[in-house]
């Protein structure tokens, strides 16, 4: 067995009502004054509201920030950064999608005044601390609250990464009742980015280890298991609970086996198009999977007989009925399948492959090289 490193967070804690105890996990912290990092609309349906009342109860202080756009652009995260160093907290608290918990992460670091976010875009750039830092995740997809990465919109049609263990939060808190009232299209297309963590790191080129393939397989056991409940009936706590820890599962996964075309392919068209992410990823999923097939046969192969329990066939067979599973996942999910069902034209998609060009953070990681030209062909192909 070759060398390999796996980093995750310190704790998670996992359970039906669990945020109720954020004051008290604050307060091990040694925090006094925290900032809940969110968005309007997580506010107005009353996720918080368990939240702020553990605070209260451990004697923690808060302040929300509820600004959180998709896919935050550099203004947002100075905003949330200025605002939590008037306030003068000594812990973050992320509670939201994934765009939550990342500007929450970049918060955390940069309200200690010790780095500038346009220092540290890439890999382990961060030579600073944090304040203590928890996510709690309202949907089940990005897995960003184990993660060591936040990502930044920093122009139209550019994503960038900020990716080091820093970001790795003090807490991971998985609470299903956060995510009982998100909508069935929400859930499909959260689920399907999940999803795609987990098979992007099980196919993962570089640092793909025995770790990170059983978080995928596992996780991605969880989400092809539960992803179809929960959308027809998201009162059902026990697929909302097990669609939660798949995504964190996956989430660990990714985290160590990096994914690659299919979020490199995607992110310009959530940038440009203002795309959700997961739906995004869904759009792009069968064309990269059969372009990588050549590549990755027996890992989909393995992979079809998580998603479709009992398969039998080849090799071949089994990795082309992955791909047709999660083509037609999708459409039975009531998503888009389709680049010009989100605005997309034909004229747009050389400008989407010049960006999706520029994620080599990315596409170093994919089974089979990426050119310009086949980016282009695999854009066409979902047009």
């Amino acid at each position: 067995m070759r060398t390999f490193e796996f980093q995750s967070p310190r704790s998670s804690l996992v359970g039906s009502g669990v945020s109720a105890r954020l004051g008290e996990l604050f307060k091990k912290l040694d925090c006094r004054a925290v900032l809940i990092v969110t968005d309007a609309g997580v506010e107005r349906a009353g996720l918080l509201k368990a939240a702020q009342r553990g605070l209260e109860d451990a004697g923690v202080a808060w302040q929300v920030f509820n600004r959180v756009e998709a896919d935050p652009a550099e203004a947002i995260i100075l905003e949330a950064v200025l605002h939590a160093r008037q306030a003068r907290v000594d812990g973050v608290l992320g509670l939201g999608g994934g765009s939550s918990m990342d500007v929450a992460k970049l918060v955390a670091l940069l309200a200690l005044g010790q780095e500038q976010l346009s220092d540290i875009y890439g890999v382990g750039n961060i030579k600073g601390k944090r304040l203590p830092l928890i996510l709690a995740p309202t949907t089940a997809g990005t897995g960003s609250e184990v993660t060591p990465i936040s990502i930044v919109t920093t122009g139209e049609g550019e994503k960038k990464g900020v990716v080091s263990p820093v970001l790795i939060p003090d807490w991971a808190v998985l609470d299903a009742e956060l995510t009982i009232g998100l909508p069935p299209h929400v859930t499909a297309a959260t689920g399907i980015d999940a999803m795609v963590h987990a098979i992007e790191a099980f196919t993962s080129k570089r640092l793909k280890n025995p770790v990170s393939d059983s978080l995928a397989k596992e996780g991605l056991s969880l989400l092809a298991a539960n992803i179809h409940e929960a959308c027809r009936n998201g009162g059902n706590i026990d697929a909302r609970q097990n669609m939660l820890l798949g995504a964190m599962l996956a989430g660990m996964a990714f985290s160590n086996a990096p994914v690659a075309a299919v979020h490199a392919l995607a992110y310009p068209v959530g940038a440009r198009f203002h795309v959700p992410h997961g739906l995004s990823n869904s759009l792009v999923l069968p064309a990269v999977m059969r372009f990588n097939n050549q590549a990755a046969q027996d890992q989909y192969a393995t992979l079809a007989e998580i998603v479709t329990p009992g398969m039998t066939g080849s090799s071949a067979e089994k990795a082309g009925s992955l791909v047709r599973r999660l083509e037609a996942l999708p459409r039975e999910l009531g998503l888009q399948t389709r680049l010009r069902d989100v605005g997309i034209a034909e004229g747009d998609l050389r400008q989407l492959s010049e960006d999706a060009m520029k994620q080599t953070r990315l596409l170093v990681n994919n089974p089979r090289e990426v050119t310009y030209e086949d980016a282009l062909a695999i854009y066409a192909e979902v047009l």
